[in-house]
């Protein structure tokens, strides 16, 4: 026969005990419960507002001290009175403590000097038995102490679980011998542990670096080559101008809108901008290098920024609350139809081609920005805390300009007003932030190389 009794000394009762035991054991070693290979006692707690109890230099632990290793000392210290009046036992140096109740249940120690505990606490002076593999035990055993317990929000294992538990005792020999490699595996494991937290962080975190690095290189010309017969951004410029000079002349754009800053690199080999007869070294304020076919650009010269619709208060189009734009580095967003008359005070307005991000926390951090495309009618309005940017006919593609306000660039050093829970933008870092413009074809190249990339930019 194979299985495993347990005989009562005080009854001579004999009972089958196979199914409580996990697994089976090696040669000379043997099952036995835990009340057996030690003296287990809990301690307790001395009136709080007796002064007289505390202030000693007796140790008494508590079981958020335990610590899965050695406690030499504890936080709070009681009076030899304590000891004697309120049934504390004296735990001796070298006897093992584990946690019964609440959070830390089933969280180990080894007492590293004389001293008692609270009443969640039990210890053990051990006897027939290494108190360092009672230790290492205890300690691999917590899940089954967890299970073991009771009481909902606050679980608790009782003394009378702990000494009814079984445990597998080897030979006191081989109990050393597997202590001595237990401490010499543990510093392996804590280091293998700690590499695996760092790989697992990099792992979570790799994604969302390589989306921002790429955009990052994109803004600063090093994501695709530039082709000098491709033309230069000062010839964007004179198209943009052209633009602007025909909506002027149609009475849609105000003349003060021509006046443009002209950013140039000096002899001196710092960046300088021009508005009128003004003229300011602007070279701290410019973060980074861009190629010489590319030009530096205040985002207010070569964007409309909140432009307003005109249209019939029947006409149906989108309304587009906050919640409706998605936080991703693509262009999601869904929509209400409504008519036209009902949204068009009180909301910020925007057209098919639109590029829109918001202005206030998180969803600035989030990078809720988009390209509106194939709104009904081709107009729409939606929350206040959005910002409109719309370009001047087909000078600049749009996907650039969105993977643009998805940059490090732009979304890191922004600054902001307000409360803590309802920061903006301060009026007018989206206005003067410097833009770096690449020619048009060079726009077009640097948008296809991102979408190349969709496996890791739509993650």
């Amino acid at each position: 026969m194979n299985s495993y009794y347990e005989k009562f000394l005080a009854t001579g009762e004999v009972k089958c005990i196979d199914e409580e035991i996990p697994f089976d054991l090696p040669f000379g070693w043997e099952w036995c419960r835990m009340g057996s290979i030690g003296d287990w006692g809990a301690g307790a707690t001395p009136a709080k507002g007796n002064s007289d109890y505390y202030g000693g230099n007796i140790l008494w632990l508590r079981t958020g001290e335990l610590n899965n290793g050695v406690v030499y000392d504890t936080e709070i210290k009681i009076t030899e009175k304590a000891l004697q009046e309120c049934s504390l036992r004296l735990n001796k140096a070298g006897d093992v403590l584990i946690a019964m109740y609440g959070a830390t249940i089933g969280k180990v120690a080894i007492a590293g000097n004389e001293m008692t505990s609270n009443q969640a606490c039990c210890a053990c002076t051990p006897f027939g038995v290494f108190n360092y593999y009672l230790f290492y035990y205890l300690m691999g055993s917590q899940m089954d102490f967890i299970k073991k317990g009771e009481g909902g929000a606050q679980p608790n294992i009782s003394r009378e679980k702990l000494i009814s538990h079984l445990m597998p005792i080897p030979p006191l020999n081989e109990q050393y011998r597997i202590v001595k490699q237990i401490q010499k595996i543990l510093p392996l494991i804590e280091m293998y542990s700690a590499s695996q937290d760092t790989q697992d962080k990099l792992n979570a975190e790799i994604n969302e670096k390589l989306k921002k690095s790429i955009l990052q290189e994109a803004i600063q010309g090093k994501l695709v080559p530039q082709i000098e017969k491709e033309g230069t951004a000062q010839e964007l410029l004179e198209q943009i101008k052209q633009e602007k000079q025909k909506l002027v002349k149609e009475g849609k754009l105000k003349k003060s809108a021509l006046t443009d800053s002209v950013i140039f690199k000096g002899d001196d080999n710092k960046y300088w901008e021009k508005v009128g007869k003004g003229l300011r070294c602007i070279d701290d304020e410019i973060h980074f290098e861009i190629p010489a076919s590319w030009q530096w650009v205040r985002i207010k010269d070569i964007f409309q920024i909140n432009p307003k619709n005109i249209a019939d208060d029947n006409c149906i189009s989108a309304f587009i609350p906050m919640e409706k734009i998605c936080a991703t580095y693509g262009s999601e967003f869904s929509y209400d139809e409504v008519q036209w008359k009902t949204i068009k005070t009180g909301y910020t307005h925007f057209a098919d081609g639109d590029v829109v991000f918001a202005k206030i926390t998180p969803c600035f951090q989030n990078r809720k920005s988009v390209i509106f495309i194939g709104l009904p009618n081709g107009i729409g309005a939606g929350s206040t805390e959005l910002k409109v940017m719309r370009p001047y006919g087909e000078t600049i593609n749009r996907w650039y300009l969105l993977y643009f306000l998805k940059s490090p660039y732009f979304i890191d050093e922004a600054q902001f007003k307000g409360t803590a829970n309802q920061q903006r933008i301060i009026t007018g870092y989206l206005e003067n932030k410097f833009f770096p413009l690449p020619p048009k074809s060079e726009q077009d190249k640097i948008v296809e190389q991102i979408k190349q990339l969709a496996s890791i930019m739509s993650r």
